[in-house]
């Protein structure tokens, strides 16, 4: 199980710092001592995936950021998803993708003590990583969008009950564009406290909004909160066709399904991050069960 860490992908990491994580001789200890026995993941079919989260820390005697590994292991009867989410601040809503798109997949583990004996035939896998195929030499030849979209991958995960558990946002975000080569006007409208023309007034007394743009600026709004509101509506549709449509055994899988985080442990070599440890996993996972 030495150094298992280095063999979960750590999606969404730029290409030209992957090789700087290594450069670091983390210590993952706590996770190899996970799979022994006693330990949170002994004796369970576990998936696992890397991250990585860029933190200014002191190390040897400097301040420097240092994008810190983390792994996520994941503890469930078949792969928690074959899908990835791709999302930036320049793109306006989101892909979810097949990991094959993307040249990921969830691979079986084997330990190198297996590999060297004749008992591989007969070894049964419970470990299963996270590998990505993307032969980096090749990157010169893709298109820089598509190289951007490994930085914005995330593991997907759905557990459409989880999301209805969650209240609807009422905020959306506007953007007015103005004749005249005005620049556009960007704002936030929260249906549910702001009422539209006492909204609007607000910004023409601001001189941000000509009295001549009132009726256009509100039919935006409302456009807005229209499309937003229909989205709404068939995020719902489509979560309870879902749960309907989930078969008893996947739905109990996913709901016992328990999510690990692990940091690296302090070394005299390594940064001390017991401080920057965070359960947050990603947008789609939410938060770790527990985090070591």
């Amino acid at each position: 199980m030495e150094n298992i860490w280095k063999e979960a992908f750590p999606v969404g990491t730029e290409w030209d710092q992957y090789d700087k994580l290594y450069e670091v001789n983390w210590d993952f200890s706590n996770l190899e001592r996970a799979f022994e026995e006693g330990g949170q993941l002994y004796g369970k079919r576990v998936y696992m995936f890397g991250c990585t989260e860029p933190q200014l820390v002191q190390f040897r005697d400097n301040h420097k950021v240092i994008h810190i590994p983390a792994v996520v292991a994941v503890t469930s009867p078949f792969p928690p998803s074959d899908k990835v989410g791709i999302k930036s601040v320049q793109m306006e809503g989101e892909m979810i993708v097949p990991m094959r798109e993307m040249k990921m997949d969830w691979m079986p583990y084997i330990p190198e003590d297996v590999l060297t004996h004749s008992s591989l035939e007969r070894y049964k896998c419970e470990i299963f990583t996270l590998k990505c195929t993307q032969r980096r030499v090749a990157l010169r030849h893709l298109k820089k969008e598509r190289i951007k979209k490994y930085e914005y991958c995330l593991p997907y995960l759905y557990r459409p009950w989880r999301e209805e558990e969650k209240e609807d946002d009422t905020v959306v975000s506007i953007m007015f564009t103005m004749d005249e080569g005005k620049p556009p006007i960007v704002t936030q409208y929260d249906w549910a406290f702001d009422e539209l023309e006492e909204f609007t007034t607000n910004l023409i007394d601001e001189e941000a909004l000509p009295k001549d743009e009132r009726e256009k600026f509100q039919e935006c709004i409302m456009e807005n909160v229209k499309a937003e509101k229909k989205r709404q509506k068939e995020a719902r549709l489509a979560r309870k066709k879902a749960i309907e449509e989930m078969s008893e055994e996947k739905k109990a899988a996913l709901e016992n399904m328990k999510l690990y985080k692990f940091y690296p442990v302090k070394t005299d070599d390594t940064p001390d991050v017991e401080n920057l440890k965070s359960p947050f996993i990603n947008r789609y996972y939410g938060k770790a069960d527990e985090v070591h």
